[in-house]
């Protein structure tokens, strides 16, 4: 399963509207509600699971990137979202550099290996310079979700 796999087009935000990791983390989950990955009675509690890995640890791997997950027994099958940020956000990164991709991911409950398989998976892509630039340089979601979909079939 690549990221193309598990991203849709309706799960990518161009342009978040957040003022730090908190407000992106909520945008992303309003998006994947929206969207029908997440049911709306399920929203505020798949949030606190987010919250409360991203307190325990933060996510914001350097590059610019910041990596929101967690495990849930809330949903079915693994759901994504993507955001990016002109402008940066504080996502308390290990480089201390502003977060300007984050990709929000979700795996149910109980399956640790898909977990860690997916999360390398995200890692080893956006660590990747040029994929990075061409994501922040997109004009749109729709340009966004074919270099992501183009690159993790090469993966």
């Amino acid at each position: 399963m690549t990221l193309g796999d598990i991203l849709q087009p309706e799960n990518i935000v161009p342009d978040l509207t957040a003022k730090d990791r908190w407000e992106a983390i909520d945008e992303l989950i309003n998006c994947l509600v929206s969207s029908g990955k997440i049911r709306p009675e399920n929203r505020d509690a798949i949030a606190a699971v987010v919250r409360r890995r991203e307190t325990s640890m933060s996510t914001g791997i350097g590059f610019g990137i910041g990596i929101p997950h967690a495990s849930t027994d809330l949903i079915g099958d693994v759901s994504a979202a993507f955001g990016r940020s002109r402008k940066g956000l504080d996502f308390d990164a290990l480089d201390n550099q502003p977060v300007t991709l984050v990709m929000l991911f979700l795996v149910p409950q109980g399956q640790f290996q898909k977990h860690l398989r997916t999360l390398a998976d995200i890692a080893k892509l956006l660590h990747k310079r040029e994929f990075r630039q061409a994501l922040e340089e997109a004009p749109d979601a729709a340009a966004m979700w074919k270099i992501i979909r183009d690159n993790s079939a090469l993966q």
